[in-house]
């Protein structure tokens, strides 16, 4: 549905994005991270027609965004990471305006202005002034524009930015229920969003894509080592217990975990799971052991490790 390959742009000598690859199946939720300045923006801009790029090519469902825009535009709802609202009118009076622009008849129009009213809880206010709603309303106004037309394509820069963790919940409900019919690319700094919403992900970092694989492939490609998290109570020293324990490689103080005992963090070579060792040795010593569990390396570590590893290497 989505192909790009080999994209380029460039602002003189600088490289917003390097030969950027990548592609987005019929019914898939791709979730496109970076950090600020990464060429995320750049890279959704140029999906959306908004600008061409130096070199390469991108198309969605078969049409080129350069030599077959219009095709490409009808096929498409963007929600940018700014939403351009009219803040005298009512969304109402803006779905409406914008599906005339669409060319929408008035029919049409207001069926789909209840649905997608409906889909983005904004249905209590589509009569009030765009202007006086709160922020969070105003971004499921955008996101309902971005809908309206039903397109096969949702390209959403930041859709919960300013939503409570109620009406993020919400959003994140209405995303995954657009897969399947809907081929959906979701930008965003909240990394938890992406492991609960997306099939794959994509990284950008300085312009270059580092990583692209499914939420698990990643976690499971990038990890070092296995963690285990381990709680016990009393004072002998966990560290000395454990040193002995084949495939252990460190112990460390967990002094984010709360509750009764102590938390620690033991390390272990890949593929060992020493756990039945650890809970054994353990339950010898003059230690109660409270918890032990797996710890899986979070997509936000390895958002962190690659595109910190990126900093300041050359193209």
């Amino acid at each position: 549905m989505i192909e790009v390959e080999s994209l380029t742009k460039r602002y003189g000598e600088f490289e917003a994005v390097r030969d950027v690859s990548f592609e987005v199946e019929k019914g898939e939720i791709l979730g496109f991270l970076g950090p600020n300045g990464a060429g995320k923006t750049t890279t959704l801009r140029i999906l959306t027609c908004f600008m061409g790029p130096t070199s390469g090519r991108a198309s969605i469902a078969g049409f080129d965004v350069v030599e077959e825009s219009m095709q490409v535009r009808s096929r498409i709802g963007y929600l940018p990471e700014q939403v351009p609202l009219y803040r005298e009118m009512t969304p109402r009076a803006l779905l409406h305006f914008y599906g005339k622009l669409r060319g929408m008849n008035k029919p049409d129009r207001v069926e789909r202005i209840d649905e997608v009213a409906r889909t983005t809880a904004i249905d209590d206010v589509l009569d009030k002034a765009i202007g006086k709603l709160s922020k969070g309303y105003r971004q499921r106004v955008g996101l309902a524009q971005a809908m309206l037309h039903d397109p096969e394509v949702l390209i959403l820069d930041e859709p919960t930015v300013g939503l409570d963790p109620r009406q993020i919940a919400d959003t994140r409900s209405v995303i995954k229920e657009l897969a399947g019919d809907h081929t959906v690319i979701l930008s965003t700094h909240i990394l938890p969003e992406v492991s609960m919403t997306c099939e794959r992900v994509a990284i950008i970092s300085e312009g270059r894509i580092v990583a692209k694989d499914t939420p698990d492939a990643l976690v499971n490609s990038m990890a070092k080592h296995e963690r285990t998290f381990v709680r016990v109570r009393g004072d002998g020293s966990l560290e000395r217990i454990l040193e002995p324990v084949a495939g252990v490689s460190a112990v460390k103080v967990d002094r984010t975990a709360g509750g009764e005992g102590r938390g620690f963090i033991v390390e272990s070579e890949v593929g060992s799971d020493p756990r039945p060792r650890i809970a054994e040795t353990v339950v010898g010593s003059d230690l109660d052991l409270l918890e032990l569990r797996p710890l899986a390396m979070s997509l936000e570590e390895i958002f962190v490790e690659l595109t910190t590893v990126e900093e300041g290497v050359e193209a």
